[in-house]
């Protein structure tokens, strides 16, 4: 499990590597063609590994539940964050991978409720959804990398 902490934590790093010269604006344009805006992205991807991992465990969310319901999967930017509030969920960004370790190794994830993700990959452990998520992850990488050159 070492190297898919690795790899979350390194892909998150990459994430605000990518947009670290952008200004609040370029970070909520939807480009044509595009569902959704980098801000958009980046609050999913927080939300996303909190459902996958945590909630499918049985365990609460660490993020508030306004912010699990405005960028779950199949939801659309509905309002614009000032710096302050995206630098909230940068740092949330950063930091739960590392809380999901301590978990992790604290043992607090027992049981796991099973999940096909809309790709037809079934999530059957917390070790599937942990792999599953930074597979997740990239594509959400990509999509970022695309947007970035649009704005």
């Amino acid at each position: 499990m070492k190297t898919q902490f690795e790899i979350l934590i390194k892909s998150r790093e990459l994430v605000l590597q990518v947009i670290d010269d952008l200004s609040i604006e370029q970070l909520h344009v939807i480009p044509k063609g595009f569902k959704n805006n980098i801000v958009w992205n980046v609050a999913h991807l927080v939300v996303t590994q909190q459902l996958l991992q945590y909630k499918m465990s049985g365990a609460n969310c660490l993020v508030p539940d306004d912010l699990i319901a405005d960028f779950r999967k199949g939801t659309f930017p509905k309002r614009e964050f000032n710096n302050e509030e995206f630098d909230e969920i940068k740092e949330l960004l950063i930091a739960l991978p590392e809380t999901l370790i301590e978990d992790y190794e604290a043992g607090i994830f027992q049981d796991y409720e099973a999940y096909e993700t809309s790709t037809g990959f079934v999530l059957d452990s917390l070790e599937t959804a942990i792999a599953f998520n930074n597979f997740h992850e990239g594509m959400h990488l990509g999509i970022i990398r695309s947007i970035k050159k649009l704005v």
